[in-house]
């Protein structure tokens, strides 16, 4: 089904998250939230680039201008790479200051979809919203912590994860409104982490302490996994000039200790699958 995983950047993230690709700069963008960092790799040629961010980002995700809009604790950020700035566009749950934001998610028409969650892990206070035209709509609360979304490639259903729980929830989506909340699947052999859709229908997610990402059909049956050479998986995103290219983020967060018999903990990777993925849309502003 696929090829070997190989390790593309040793960049030890504490909490590796969100690769995208981004294909006008051919180039995958990924997060370490805890050691407050925005990465970039450009696989034609090796590159290496690394911002500091101005708090936990969950994301960075590209818009229709150039620039990248980022989920930092507090609120959405437009990050330019040329100046490496970071400008508030959109505070998100003041009312709520344990919380920090997670994964994102950009729709074909072009709305941003996120989640928030209780940075300590301990409350159910985490969130999902829709950035769309300027205006911030929650559509879905009381989560541990929020992974995806992602949606189906006909649009029609939206998945999202509590990750404590283990499961993965599956929506009606039209118009941008959500309906029929129902539970999808449950990883048993990790945590259901980030989540991303290949063009056949096939849900891509990652298993943090599972080694690897779980496969599972339209219909919520399990019907793989990819193997990966570490416990901690956060996310798989499609990426390359044919979206052959999957690249895995990963982690030591929770893992210190192993970290002497896993020394890659925390590096990027990537593995050559068949089915490829959806392109990735790009923000509107």
């Amino acid at each position: 089904m696929s090829a070997p995983v190989e390790l593309v950047w040793d960049v030890q993230a504490e909490l590796g998250e969100g690769p995208v690709w981004d294909a006008a700069r051919d180039a995958i963008w990924f997060v370490d939230i805890k050691g407050r960092k925005l990465h970039r790799y450009t696989p034609r040629t090796d590159a290496r680039a690394s911002w500091d961010t101005p708090d936990q980002t969950g994301f960075a995700l590209p818009a229709e201008d150039g620039t990248l809009v980022c989920g930092v604790r507090g609120g959405l950020h437009r990050f330019d790479p040329e100046s490496g700035g970071f400008t508030l566009i959109q505070p998100v749950e003041p009312d709520r200051p344990q919380n920090r934001l997670n994964d994102g998610f950009v729709a074909p028409d072009g709305a941003l979809w996120f989640g928030t969650m209780d940075d300590s892990e301990e409350q159910k206070s985490g969130a999902l919203y829709r950035w769309a035209g300027g205006k911030l709509t929650r559509h879905d609360d009381g989560y541990g912590v929020t992974n995806g979304p992602c949606l189906s490639p006909d649009g029609a259903t939206l998945y999202h994860h509590d990750t404590l729980e283990k499961t993965i929830y599956a929506f009606d989506h039209a118009d941008g409104a959500l309906s029929n909340k129902r539970r999808f699947g449950v990883t048993e052999d990790g945590y259901a982490d980030g989540p991303s859709m290949d063009a056949a229908g096939v849900l891509h997610v990652g298993l943090f302490n599972g080694w690897g990402v779980a496969r599972f059909s339209p219909a919520g049956e399990r019907i793989g996994k990819i193997e990966a050479p570490v416990q901690t998986v956060t996310k798989a995103a499609f990426g390359g000039p044919d979206l052959r290219d999957l690249y895995l983020t990963t982690a030591w967060l929770g893992n210190a200790d192993k970290r002497a018999a896993q020394p890659t903990l925390g590096g990027l990777f990537r593995v050559r699958v068949e089915t490829p993925g959806l392109s990735q849309n790009l923000i509107a502003l």
